[in-house]
């Protein structure tokens, strides 16, 4: 019966440490954004989507961010090879893409006047839907980058933000660009 009260007493004296380091202030984010992607070997694509983040702040200056997105639009792949006397032809193929990243980590900040500038480092995963027969494929994926935060009243700010996003789909290493845009609610 002692073991018992002991670890009621550790479990409630640990969650109430817990309680007190949950986020007392942060921001919530969503917008249009921009994704340059090298998915094929043809060329770049460049694709539209849009965007979201929810920041908890741990302390004044750091805080945990959890961020989506999804964008959407059509990429060139390699199709088929002919050879003839003439040279080889190889054709390529028009594809539908869609991809999600689901994206987690820490965010640096700090105010200035109207302006909040921040920078982050996120880890997650991305999936990617390739129609044609290409198919789907999941990878890690990695984002590094910040923005600038501009406060028009004060719950409400809004945002440009740019990350340089690294994804692993179907063996190859994918180095992406996303730009984002939109509207900041501070709490």
């Amino acid at each position: 019966m002692q073991r018992i009260g002991i670890v009621l007493f550790a479990l409630l004296a640990c969650a109430t440490i817990a309680g007190a380091q949950i986020p007392t202030s942060g921001n919530v984010f969503f917008g249009y954004s921009y994704y340059s992607t090298d998915l094929s070997s043809v060329d770049r694509a460049n694709t539209n989507g849009w965007e979201a983040s929810v920041e908890g702040k741990i302390i004044p200056l750091l805080g945990v961010v959890a961020d989506f997105d999804s964008h959407y639009g059509s990429q060139n792949f390699p199709g088929s090879c002919v050879t003839s006397l003439s040279g080889t032809f190889c054709s390529t193929f028009s594809a539908d893409v869609t991809e999600h990243n689901y994206l987690f980590g820490p965010r640096v900040s700090f105010s200035a006047g109207k302006f909040r500038p921040f920078a982050e480092g996120l880890f997650g995963v991305g999936h990617v839907d390739v129609n044609n027969g290409v198919g789907s494929d999941t990878s890690l994926a990695t984002a590094l980058g910040g923005g600038l935060d501009y406060k028009i009243i004060k719950p409400v700010a809004w945002r440009l933000q740019g990350d340089y996003v690294e994804t692993r789909f179907f063996g190859t290493t994918q180095n992406n660009v996303r730009i984002s845009t939109g509207i900041v609610l501070r709490f």
